[in-house]
């Protein structure tokens, strides 16, 4: 039996008192039901609301900015009429233009479940514009493609906050996004009407290849459920000079830089003792980004155990192995990064000042997960779990 999404739901669970109403709807290429189609062709054929104009994230409404940190500019759809509105440029907050025809705005977005995946940033600004314009906010729900079980990584400060982390959560979340936003209602958007539409036949111990349900990319570089699978670990790289594996067809999966020798590298990641992973050994050339058309050393990861695998862990072993082997090249990334300018990109990815002095001071590795292990024990008891709408 497939589960079924928000969107598969939405006709038979429409909350009546927005019956009528004239809809916004924020998706992008991954809004499709069990069946492949598309949330546009699913709305514009409904008889319960009126559809107005669409909404995209980061990589647009139907995926075309390949590479990370790529505005787009709004337009009007060739296909429908309806005027496309970006949340990834200009502006990454709907403006009172932008929602001045519509009653509800509508949510039908695939996280992957990680902290950094703007995704969710964009449904908390739509949550806050929609609030301060008094629109009502629906979430379809979907599935957390790596299970809502695990929760992992340091959690996010308040004054750490960006683009790639707005209110405190741990780098790996394990919560849907529905259940998300019901958290940030709550904490953030307290007046806002907010419906979720839940999915059914879901449960947490899912993966996303046990739903039945087709799996289309939320985002270029995150072709397959195996990159979602290290993505909550592998995104830290972004903040350092290795190539993340962008330009290759194993983005967050493959990772080196030229400086790189990868069976050395693999002896000092054996020293760790990794649970439910494999490193093999390989070079490569990203076709785009870090090193574009240069020999990289490094690795690709292959996830044995993936109940056993942690990607945070494993990605923080990965940077402090690099640095402790090459300390004459690694580097951390400099400002800009997602918006922001003055905070290190490491600092924003990790949500706090703490994991890059560890690493820069060899700590030892379970000392620094006893630290975060801790730090989602409490973000569990005090707020996660009174927001958990699947078993």
């Amino acid at each position: 039996m497939k589960v079924k999404t928000g969107l598969d739901r939405f006709e038979k669970h429409l909350p009546k008192a927005l019956k009528g109403s004239s809809v916004g709807l924020l998706l992008n290429p991954s809004s499709v039901d069990c069946r492949l189609r598309h949330a546009v062709d699913i709305f514009l054929n409904s008889k319960k609301v009126k559809l107005k104009a669409l909404f995209g994230p980061q990589h647009g409404i139907y995926g075309e900015t390949q590479d990370n940190m790529i505005e787009w500019k709004g337009f009007r759809d060739p296909e429908t009429g309806l005027p496309v509105y970006s949340l990834y440029g200009h502006k990454r907050k709907p403006t009172h233009e932008m929602l001045k025809d519509i009653d509800v705005l509508v949510i039908d977005l695939q996280d992957i479940g990680s902290r950094y995946y703007t995704f969710i940033w964009t449904m908390a600004l739509c949550m806050e514009a929609c609030m301060e314009e008094e629109k009502s906010v629906v979430v379809l729900d979907r599935p957390n493609p790596i299970g809502g079980l695990y929760i992992e990584g340091t959690m996010l400060k308040p004054e750490y906050g960006s683009f790639v982390g707005l209110h405190p959560l741990p780098a790996r979340h394990g919560m849907t996004i529905g259940e998300l936003a019901l958290y940030f209602k709550d904490r953030f958007y307290p007046s806002l009407k907010l419906y979720v539409i839940r999915m059914k036949g879901w449960k947490r111990n899912m993966w996303f290849d046990n739903t039945g349900l087709p799996w289309v990319m939320p985002s270029p570089n995150m072709p397959t459920l195996d990159t979602a699978t290290v993505y909550p670990g592998m995104c830290l790289l972004e903040a350092t000079n290795l190539s993340e594996g962008r330009g290759t067809t194993k983005p967050f999966e493959i990772f080196g830089a030229p400086f790189i020798e990868p069976y050395e590298l693999i002896r000092g990641l054996q020293a760790f003792r990794l649970e439910g992973v494999r490193f093999r050994p390989l070079y490569f050339q990203p076709t785009f980004q870090k090193y574009r058309g240069k020999l990289c050393g490094g690795c690709q990861i292959h996830v044995t155990e993936r109940n056993r695998f942690k990607p945070f862990k494993t990605a923080v072993s990965i940077i402090k192995a690099v640095h402790d082997l090459y300390p004459k090249d690694f580097r951390w990334r400099k400002p800009p990064y997602e918006y922001e300018k003055r905070l290190l990109p490491i600092d924003i990815l990790a949500g706090q000042d703490r994991l890059r002095p560890d690493i820069e001071s060899s700590k030892d590795l379970l000392l620094m997960e006893k630290d975060w292990q801790e730090e989602c024990l409490q973000f569990h008891r005090k707020i996660r779990k009174r927001f958990l709408l699947y078993e």
